[in-house]
Formats: structure tokens, C-alpha cells, sequence
């Protein structure tokens, strides 16, 4: 009993050291949304960004830490992910990312993730302090997927912004409806080499042989099959939204529809993956036909379609910009150039790695971009404040700024520079430690005698 109570004293003594108020001194800080400020200081207490300013004294039980020399960036946030949900691709005892069933919009990734993911410590080695988790990436290119083989999801459910620290899926929560998922039909793929990911091209890829022989026409009847049962859906969720309002005789709840409600009322954005631009250009028809907000993911192309995006301010999350062509006859660049197009076109976007693997590359995608045309500030703003504001939480994350939390990230360099290290890590103004599995084994080697 004795040794319960030592421990669970140094627990409550460990847990107000976390809490204690921390003074980042003297440190050049870029809030993102303004210019660098040059020799300032950032408070941190209670979680958040509690004063900004040169002349800040440092209190008692406030930790300090001199930042000269050193840079306060915003944590940074990827928009496309499975963290929390698949841990080791080939087991499949440990990927929890769909059910079976076309639409489940019921499904919450929120509840699934897994906060002791050895996936998480990776990425926040990078500074990445959130990310949009998707109970569905889409499935890649053909075949059954992770749902088993049969019929595929057009509506996975939930995708949630959680941030990469805490004890549980509760305390990581940031957003537990973040977005609904909706994987949108579309004619005739172009084959690609996997170059673009997982947001899948055609009804050929998507229903396998539920297309027929491959010809051109059996791809259009599944299409319009597939766009059939997509609108009825939501006009049965509709019926089903004026049922509840009214409250008919013999009204029952349904877990499916109840869940389609804050999309209707357009609380809940739709985030939707189109890869070509002809898909695109349904999807955003489609939207406007159901009166919903969409976000468009992982497109493959822009075309015609940006001007679309931008006249109907439609932003979209662009999948790795290290990627291959998709076909044999596209750019060897076309992956690295389409986030200068979006940004030339108007067209809000962030980033998203869409597969686990890459999820700590997030800053060499930006900066990739960087390199084939696109803005190094606008880079910047596509980890950090942009997504904040496509999934509307810019009130809390996505820059340096008075009253927000203090999700941040103290570098020694340029984060979008390989060479740079991240020297602290703040979630919600608590010092997460920058130790993972691969440190550990890089530690456990070098050391060895």
C-alpha cells in the first residue's frame, strides 16, 4: 500500500510539472498568419499561447527555456492519414480503417484509434501535431481493398482531427467529426503506375468486376447504378431529416441516417475523393444538387476543374507530392507541380500523405512543391493554417497566436529544410517527449560496445 501511494504521488507531482506555465525566451517566432517576429518571447499556460511579446517576465513555477537562436513554428497538421487505425499493413489484426457496407456514415475513426501507435511518436519527431484520420482511405487501386473483397464503401463514416499525444482517444480529440467521407464514383480509370495513392479513379477500380467485361459501356451503367444509389441515399436521409423534425407518429431512429443530419445541415463537411478532374467536376454538381460542403481529396489532376474549385471556394487536400506519374504518357512532374497549379488557379489546399509510411515526411512534401513552383510561405501555410481552416478549427491550431493552443514546434532551422531538428514539442502546452522506436534502436546500437 505504502509503494501504491509513492507512486501515485510522483504520478500527481509528474502530472502538475506538465501543467507548470513554460517562457520560450528570446526565440525568433513565425506565427504564420504575419511576418517572423525577430528576439521575442511566447508564455504558454493552462494549454495555451498565453501572451506573445519581448518583455515577458518570467513568473514563478514558470519553466524557462532560452530560445536564442532557435525558431517557434505552429505544430503541423496532415489533412490525409489512417494514424490510430492501421499499425502494420500486412496484419490485419491491427488495421481498423472500414466496415462492411456501402454506407456507414455511422462509423466514428475517433473510437478506434489507437493512442499507443508506435506511429505517432514518428511523426511528432517532425513537429506534425495533428492530423485528420480517415476510417477509410479509399482503397487504392482495385481489388476488395481492406473491407474484404464484395461491395465497397462510397460512405466510410467519420474521419476525426486528432492531435498525435495523449492518454486516450478522448484526451487526443480535437474534432470527432471532422468530416464524412464519401469515396466518389467516377468512369473509366487511366491504369496508372500508383503514383497518386489511394483515392481511387474509376468504377473499374472501385466495383472490380461489377463493371462487366471493362467495356466503356458497362463502366457508364455501373457509374450511373453507383450515382443512383448515392442520391437516393441522401434523399432517404433527407425524408428521414424531416421525419425527425416533425415527429411523426411511429418515428424510429436510425443510427445512419441520424448521422447524415449535421452534413444536411451543412455543420459537417463532406470530404470527398476524386482523383480526375472530370470527377471533380461531378462531385461538385453532385454537391451542389444535395446542398452540402464538400472538400475535395487527393485529386490527380486539376484541369478545367480549378477554375471550378475557386469560383465555388471549394478547397482540396493534394496527396504526396513525391510521387510517381500516373501514367506512362504524364510528366515525370506531375505530382510536384499540381500544388504551384492549385495555388496559381486560387484554389485553398493542404497537404495530406494519405498512407502512414509518410506521414513524417509531411515538411519534404511541402518543401518539394516548394521547388517545382509554389511560394515557400504558401508551403508553409498548407501544413499549418490552411487545413486549421478547411476543417474550421483555425480558432485553435494552425498558428502562433494569443489565446489559441499551444500546439508548437521550436526548431533550430527551417522546418521544411531535411537538416533541421525539432528541439521541443509543445501539444496543448504540454512537452511531448521526441523519443521513438527508431530513436531508441539508433540510441541502443550506437551505444553498444
Amino acid at each position: 500500500m505504502k509503494l501504491l501511494g509513492i507512486l501515485a504521488g510522483c504520478a500527481i507531482l509528474a502530472a502538475a510539472a506538465s501543467n507548470d506555465p513554460v517562457l520560450i525566451r528570446n526565440a525568433d517566432v513565425y506565427p504564420v498568419t504575419g511576418a517572423p517576429i525577430k528576439g521575442t518571447s511566447v508564455l504558454i499556460q493552462d494549454g495555451k499561447i498565453a501572451d506573445i511579446g519581448a518583455k515577458i517576465v518570467a513568473g514563478k513555477n514558470v519553466h524557462v527555456i532560452e530560445g536564442k537562436g532557435l525558431r517557434v513554428y505552429p505544430g503541423m497538421l496532415d489533412s490525409g492519414t489512417e494514424l490510430g487505425l492501421a499499425e502494420i499493413s500486412a496484419v490485419r489484426e491491427t488495421v481498423d480503417t472500414g466496415e462492411l457496407g456501402e454506407f456507414m456514415p455511422q462509423l466514428r475513426a475517433l473510437v478506434a484509434v489507437n493512442p499507443e501507435s508506435e506511429h505517432f511518436p514518428v511523426v511528432r519527431v517532425n513537429g506534425i501535431t495533428s492530423v485528420m484520420t480517415f476510417p477509410s482511405s479509399g482503397g487504392g487501386g482495385g481489388g476488395g481493398g481492406r473491407f474484404g473483397g464484395g461491395e465497397r464503401q462510397m460512405i466510410s463514416g467519420q474521419a476525426a482531427l486528432i492531435h498525435t499525444d495523449g492518454w486516450t482517444w478522448e484526451e487526443m480529440e480535437i474534432n470527432r467529426s471532422a468530416a464524412m467521407h464519401l469515396i466518389f464514383p467516377a468512369i473509366a480509370g487511366r491504369g496508372g503506375r500508383g503514383g497518386g495513392g489511394p483515392a481511387p479513379d474509376s468504377v473499374l477500380e472501385i466495383f472490380g468486376n461489377a463493371a462487366g467485361a471493362g467495356t466503356y459501356t458497362a463502366a457508364r451503367r455501373a457509374y450511373e447504378q453507383q450515382i443512383a444509389k448515392l442520391s437516393e441515399f441522401f434523399d432517404d436521409a433527407r425524408k428521414y431529416q424531416k421525419a425527425r423534425a416533425a415527429n411523426e407518429p411511429g418515428f424510429r431512429r436510425d443510427l445512419k441516417f441520424e448521422a447524415m443530419i449535421p452534413v444536411l445541415d451543412r455543420k459537417v463537411p463532406v470530404a470527398v475523393s476524386a482523383g480526375r478532374a472530370s470527377t471533380i467536376h461531378d462531385a461538385i454538381a453532385f454537391a451542389e444538387k444535395q446542398n452540402i460542403k464538400i472538400v475535395i481529396l487527393q485529386p490527380r489532376e486539376l484541369g478545367k476543374a480549378a477554375a471550378e474549385l475557386k469560383a465555388k471556394n471549394i478547397p482540396v487536400v493534394l496527396g504526396r507530392v513525391l510521387a510517381l506519374p500516373e501514367t506512362e504518357d504524364s510528366p515525370y512532374d506531375e505530382a510536384f507541380t499540381l500544388p504551384a497549379e492549385a495555388y496559381k488557379a486560387g484554389v485553398k489546399f493542404a497537404f495530406g500523405t494519405f498512407n502512414n509510411e509518410f506521414v513524417r515526411n509531411l515538411p519534404y512534401q511541402a518543401a518539394t512543391a516548394v521547388g517545382f513552383g509554389l511560394p515557400y510561405e504558401e508551403a508553409l501555410k498548407a501544413v499549418t493554417i490552411n487545413p486549421a481552416e478547411i476543417w474550421g478549427v483555425s480558432d485553435k491550431v494552425g498558428s502562433v497566436e494569443k489565446g489559441k493552443l499551444a500546439d508548437l514546434m521550436v526548431t533550430d532551422g527551417d522546418p521544411l529544410e531535411i537538416q533541421t531538428q525539432v528541439k521541443y514539442l509543445y501539444i496543448k502546452g504540454k512537452e511531448v517527449p521526441l523519443t521513438n522506436k527508431q530513436t531508441r534502436l539508433a540510441e541502443k546500437y550506437m551505444g553498444r560496445q
